[in-house]
């Protein structure tokens, strides 16, 4: 891990369509981008080449938030997604690009991440942190199989 980049490995049991949506449906990535402690509300999202997202993260305890926002660089549907993002504070200057690797496997899909630009004011050792947290959350909102009616 240098120090402005994080990587993240995991082997996800469900389909890389159902990862797809999770990054790239705005109540989805709402649901499990933000670490434990922090509600999201994403005011823009149009994943396409192109397309913008801005969202904000509140830290549930204190109420006080940070906004970002980016544009897609590259969408390959259920196996590649390119972002990048900045943060609106003047002092968390720089921009970050998330690129995101998704494999079929016989267990599920391979769920690869690299984020890099990491602005030196964030501790890469926290960002890795809260992204542990959001995997967390990413895994139970994916792999059950609920059916309708259920």
């Amino acid at each position: 891990m240098s120090s402005n980049s994080v990587s993240l490995y995991r082997m996800v049991a469900t389909t890389p369509e159902k990862l797809y949506r999770a990054f790239t449906e705005a109540a989805a990535i709402a649901s499990w981008l933000p670490p434990y402690g922090f509600v999201c509300t994403v005011h823009e999202m149009d994943p396409k080449v192109g397309g913008k997202f801005r969202m904000s993260f509140q830290n549930f305890s204190t109420g006080n938030s940070h906004s970002f926002g980016g544009t897609y660089v590259e969408l390959k549907p259920n196996e590649f997604l390119k972002y990048t993002d900045k943060f609106d504070d003047p002092n968390l200057p720089g921009e970050m690009t998330t690129s995101v690797w998704l494999k079929k496997t016989i267990a599920g899909t391979e769920l690869k991440i690299v984020q890099e630009g990491i602005p030196p004011q964030i501790p890469a050792e926290m960002c890795y942190l809260g992204w542990q947290d959001s995997l967390d959350k990413l895994i139970r909102l994916v792999q059950p199989e609920i059916p309708d009616g259920a």
